[in-house]
């Protein structure tokens, strides 16, 4: 398992960005380099295969990034959970709070089956809202949520309270 020092050197901080006074936690220099992409990957799988999941959900767009290679270490497979209008086929959708408004995610219908395990996989908790309305979208289809699982957790944001009940793990926290 790759530890939380290690991940943490590799994680830049933009200030400022995207607005005045945010410190952004850039995880593009883990991703550029295959050796600390692997080991990343391959830590959240190793978090994710202790919940048995038959799939992986992945939130636009990050989450994608991470979630696919995990479902593919995992051997299980992967749904994507995408901004509304992206997806071709019928979708449940799930509106979220933002510090500045709401936004919507959906999912396609038949992604889920009744009693499937879902870990959800992200690079970022931050409130919470996000992942929520993800957890929010595999529940409506009767999916049993195993989990969720991150790279960042961004602890002054509690947003471990908007997922409360659920077993939410988090690689490195500041």
């Amino acid at each position: 398992m790759l530890k939380e020092e290690v991940i943490k050197e590799l994680i830049r901080d933009v200030p400022d960005f995207p607005v005045d006074g945010i410190i952004f936690r850039d995880i593009t220099p883990v991703l550029r380099n295959a050796d600390s992409f692997k080991q990343v990957v391959c830590t959240m799988a190793e978090q994710v295969a202790e919940m048995k999941p038959d799939i992986i959900v992945g939130i636009e767009s990050r989450g994608f990034i991470l979630g696919a290679p995990v479902a593919l270490e995992l051997d299980v497979g992967f749904v994507p959970v995408r901004k509304v209008g992206k997806l071709p086929a019928d979708t449940v959708q799930a509106e979220y709070a933002l510090e500045y408004g709401t936004n919507v995610v959906e999912m396609h219908k038949d992604a889920i089956m009744p009693g499937q395990r879902i870990v959800v996989v992200d690079d970022l908790l931050a409130t919470g809202g996000t992942a929520a309305a993800a957890v929010q979208l595999t529940e409506e289809l009767d999916g049993e949520v195993a989990g969720l699982v991150f790279l960042i957790e961004l602890e002054f944001l509690n947003g471990r309270k908007a997922l409360r009940g659920y077993d939410v793990r988090a690689l490195v926290k500041y």
